[in-house]
């Protein structure tokens, strides 16, 4: 439809009369009320009477906020002056006002470039949609996908003190879980003497610091070349065998391949190095359950006293903590019951004294493999038939749900 802007009546009927079914008002307060409420349309026809300045600030209003709108601009002379300020101020066509087949024309030509202004925005709206769709269709998807992924359970084992059986634990436990049909993965994190790969009998070509190699990308075909395979269940990361390592992994890395790990293994079991350091961190911030090792003296006591405060202080919740009592029939005048009520942890497993223990270590065998009827070994596969079951029942909140409010508290 077009609308025409006309002060004389006369005038106003003429066009009005030459350009069937158009409106016409006869100011521009009458016209920008009539333009806010016909979308449909296409052609302003701003007559003689209507001042230069008029017709510029409509015509620049339109071509902001309606680009479809052709405005055509009459005047008795048609110079370069009046052609001139049209261009400037976005109006589609001057015409003589006395040239009624041109008004017609330009009329006209206004009505094709509204229609192909109009397609042209009907397919940008239309693309526009079809874009946040199909990106709300592509979250949606990798929302399901994460949710659908298997996402495996990582346990930590921790102690501030060397030779309390840390690694015994880690070996032992994550054995244990694999002679259950579990796909499960030990991570050594100790890179300055870990033992996990010698107590497996194992010569991994690859270690925990080739991380760096990578820069970043640490997806699963990376995580896939640090792997050594002990059998078709249990696979492990191993520590580097000598001192001398140019590259340490960062806590970064230990966190991402931590993550890619769990998205790969039922279980994932970490032995650390008994420091609180970044490594140690990364994976205690994504450990569904954090295993403490200690022995039955006073030394370990106070290491593991240490290490329960340190881990009360960067807000690890205790019912996340599980506490292994190695050499629990020790006779040094300090019984279970003491040793318990001073750390004020129940332990959930106890292990004895046993010469089988060190002759399994020296066999590079895991003692719930080689001595299964050994009472140690029937300790450490119920303790891992336990963590199994616990996790399993996912009554827990995730590492993830936990992990910020433990920063937070760091940073404070």
């Amino acid at each position: 439809m077009t609308t025409i802007l006309e002060t004389d009546a006369g005038q106003r009927s003429i066009l009005q009369a030459m350009l069937h079914g158009s409106s016409a008002v006869g100011s521009v307060e009458d016209l920008h009320s009539h333009i806010h409420t016909a979308a449909q349309e296409f052609a302003v026809v701003i007559g003689p009477s209507i001042t230069t300045g008029e017709a510029t600030e409509f015509a620049q209003w339109a071509r902001v906020n309606r680009p479809d709108l052709g405005v055509i601009l009459l005047r008795e002379v048609v110079d370069a002056n009046a052609l001139a300020m049209a261009l400037r101020s976005g109006m589609r066509e001057v015409v003589q006002s006395k040239d009624l087949a041109g008004i017609t024309t330009a009329v006209q030509r206004a009505r094709s470039v509204a229609s192909a202004i109009g397609q042209t925005m009907l397919g940008e709206v239309q693309a526009a949609a079809e874009e946040a769709k199909a990106r709300l269709v592509a979250e949606a998807e990798a929302e399901k996908a994460a949710a659908e992924a298997p996402q495996g359970k990582l346990f930590t084992v921790f102690s501030t003190k060397g030779g309390v059986g840390k690694s015994l634990v880690a070996v032992n436990t994550a054995v244990a879980l694999s002679q259950k049909g579990h796909r499960v993965c030990l991570v050594d994190l100790d890179v300055n003497s870990g033992d996990v790969a010698i107590m497996l009998q194992l010569s991994p070509t690859r270690n925990v610091n080739d991380l760096v190699t990578f820069r970043g990308g640490i997806d699963e075909g990376a995580i896939q070349s640090l792997l050594t395979t002990h059998d078709d269940r249990l696979s492990i990361v191993a520590a580097p065998v000598t001192l001398d390592s140019p590259d340490q992994a960062s806590g970064e890395e230990i966190g991402m391949l931590l993550d890619g790990l769990k998205a790969m293994f039922d279980y994932v079991v970490v032995d650390t190095s008994g420091v609180f350091d970044d490594q140690a961190l990364a994976a205690l911030d994504r450990s569904d359950s954090i295993i403490l090792v200690g022995t039955l003296d006073i030394p370990a006591l106070k290491g593991l006293k240490l290490a329960a405060s340190t881990l009360d202080l960067l807000n690890f919740a205790r019912d996340t903590w599980s506490f292994v009592l190695n050499r629990a029939d020790a006779k040094v005048g300090l019984s279970q019951a003491e040793y318990e009520s001073t750390l004020g942890i129940k332990a959930d497993a106890t292990l004895v004294s046993s010469r089988e223990v060190l002759a399994a270590v020296n066999r590079g065998e895991a003692l719930v493999t080689a001595y299964p009827g050994n009472a140690n070994s029937k300790a450490l596969a119920a303790f891992a038939g336990a963590l199994s079951a616990a996790h399993a029942a996912g009554a827990k909140d995730s590492p993830a749900e936990r992990k910020s409010s433990r920063r937070r508290l760091r940073k404070g």
